[in-house]
């Protein structure tokens, strides 16, 4: 048995059903190993899209998805993929060929230490050197990546240790996970007293609390206690944006309705939050906030974020056990805020002016889609209007990357949900300039036979640096460009294509694009002119609590 072999072997014994990536010279004998595994190597046409597919179906499954790529060039594609997944915690092995180890000692052909470039933007990074040490490396780097806090495991695989005969017989080591710790029962009891003496709380739910499965906990807790929630934007759908104890999402820097709530809010109960998500200074500001911390880890030291009491353990049992000793709040100012989220969402639902309105784009949408669909939000200046205006109404319906942030990952994202969950709808919703950063991954969807949709908001700009140069300067510089015909574009990929022509037909156009079967390219020209006029709206508010 080769290295290679007992790898793949190793891969298989971790559950893993896809490999996404790009084969190559140093590669090779773990594609051939591959053949008649029943691991399904999906070819991607770029190690990025690569890299994001398997962040997205790590983020939705818990389970690491794994990328591949060769040595060099085909490595440093992988990176801003993985520094993705790193930072907001969603499981991933990534893997990259290497050169052999007899010419890793001097200049030589596409060699780069891999292992140091990784290193800062994984949990675990290391070089595979001898054939024999396969298991337990894969066994760490699976391990690793999954547990809490999820990351990126990085594995350099040296082509001739992949290559290399066994000189003894090794197997997969047995597949184990650690057991979430539970938390002390006097923090259990210190935070139930502190919620308890309390008059107007709010709770702040982070992605942590989707990754621990503990969404309709949460829901329970908020219930048993009278207290408000408000997730942050990679939370969205922890409680259903429906719900009356819901505030939407938090994460803009400038003071929205849910903001105006934290203001009032004198303890802030934060579940499963990582401070990438929302970091603390822009909620206090002044450091006088009364905070408490439960999660599985402890908390990120930062002067904004001075705890009143911090419950380690898994987060689920945290918050029944902390309910059973709390006191049920009456209601107070925070809970009027839902409904006056609620109309500010619906605003725009029969608004007709064209270009659209991007809080009408985000309406029909909402409107063509059923709970359990998913939307993979790019970065850009609509991931600001959907953060705040998609309502969310399951776990993990609503991705967005907001630690990394980075451009690029909506189309490589709809991929992963459809493998993912095959039985739901998909939609990527782009900007033109997101879109164009991966649109070669429409080819791998098609030959995947996916049927997703990209919803791309048209403005012909990188409209969210325009946002904010507006903002700061009173004038934009260096951010227009132009754009393919995205239908024809569509149509060459042998993809069906549609240009939003007037406001009338964009609900239209959508049901009839999620009932295409294929990949469905709706190009939706946006009026952005509405974030100038947000920017204002939000300066000029006045609480109305």
């Amino acid at each position: 048995m080769k290295g290679a072999e007992l790898f793949v072997r190793c891969l298989e014994n971790e559950g893993v059903e896809y490999i996404f990536g790009v084969p190559g010279e140093e590669n090779i004998d773990v594609m051939d190993a591959l053949i008649g595994s029943s691991i399904t190597f999906v070819t991607t046409r770029h190690e990025q899209g690569a890299a994001f597919i398997a962040d997205v179906y790590g983020r939705l499954t818990g389970r690491a998805g794994v990328c591949l790529s060769t040595l060099g060039p085909g490595a440093t594609n992988l990176v801003t993929g993985v520094a993705d997944a790193n930072m907001d915690r969603a499981p991933v092995v990534a893997i990259a060929g290497q050169g052999a180890t007899t010419r890793m000692h001097k200049e030589s052909h596409q060699i780069l230490d891999l292992v140091n470039l990784f290193e800062p933007i994984s949990k675990y990074a290391t070089q595979i050197r001898e054939p024999e040490i396969i298991p337990e490396i894969v066994r760490k780097a699976f391990k690793t990546a999954e547990t809490e806090k999820p990351g990126c495991s990085f594995l350099d695989f040296p082509e001739n240790i992949a290559g290399a005969a066994l000189a003894s017989n090794s197997t997969p080591l047995k597949v184990q996970s650690p057991t979430p710790p539970t938390a002390p029962e006097e923090k259990c009891a210190q935070v139930a007293e502190l919620i308890s003496a309390a008059t107007s709380p709010v709770i702040m739910a982070g992605n942590g609390v989707i990754r621990g499965k503990a969404s309709h906990l949460l829901v329970d807790f908020a219930e048993k206690l009278n207290v408000p929630v408000a997730t942050t934007f990679m939370a969205k759908g922890a409680i259903p944006f429906s719900h009356d104890l819901s505030l939407g999402a938090i994460g803009l820097q400038a003071h929205d309705y849910v903001a105006f709530g934290f203001d009032k809010a004198d303890l802030v109960i934060c579940v499963g939050v990582d401070m990438v998500e929302y970091h603390p200074r822009l909620w206090n500001p002044d450091r006088d906030k009364r905070i408490v911390h439960i999660d599985e880890n402890a908390a990120e030291v930062d002067a904004h974020y001075i705890l009143e009491a911090g419950v380690m353990g898994e987060i689920g049992d945290s918050l029944t056990r902390i309910a059973a000793k709390a006191r049920r709040r009456a209601d107070a100012p925070l809970h009027k805020l839902h409904d006056v989220i609620e109309r500010e969402i619906g605003e725009f639902q029969d608004d007709t002016a064209f270009p659209v309105k991007p809080q009408k784009i985000i309406w029909d949408l909402r409107q063509a889609l059923a709970p359990e669909d998913i939307v993979i939000s790019d970065v850009g200046a609509h991931k600001m209007w959907m953060a705040r205006m998609y309502q969310a109404e399951a776990p993990n319906t609503c991705i967005i990357s907001n630690g990394f942030a980075s451009m690029g990952i909506a189309l490589p994202g709809a991929i992963a949900a459809k493998l993912a969950y095959p039985d739901r709808h998909a939609v990527a919703v782009c900007g033109d300039a997101g879109f164009m950063m991966n649109n070669q991954e429409i080819e791998t969807a098609m030959r995947l036979g996916l049927d997703l949709v990209v919803l791309i908001f048209d403005d012909s700009k990188y409209g969210l640096i325009e946002w904010h140069q507006n903002r700061h300067f009173g004038r934009a510089t260096g951010i227009e460009f132009t754009n393919p015909d995205f239908v024809k574009f569509a149509e060459s990929f042998g993809a069906k294509g549609y240009r939003v022509e007037q406001t009338q037909d964009l609900l239209p156009t959508l049901q009839t694009a999620l009932g295409d079967g294929t990949v469905s390219i709706v190009d939706c020209p946006v009026d952005y002119s509405e974030n100038m006029k947000l920017t204002e709206k939000l300066g000029n508010l006045v609480s109305p609590i």
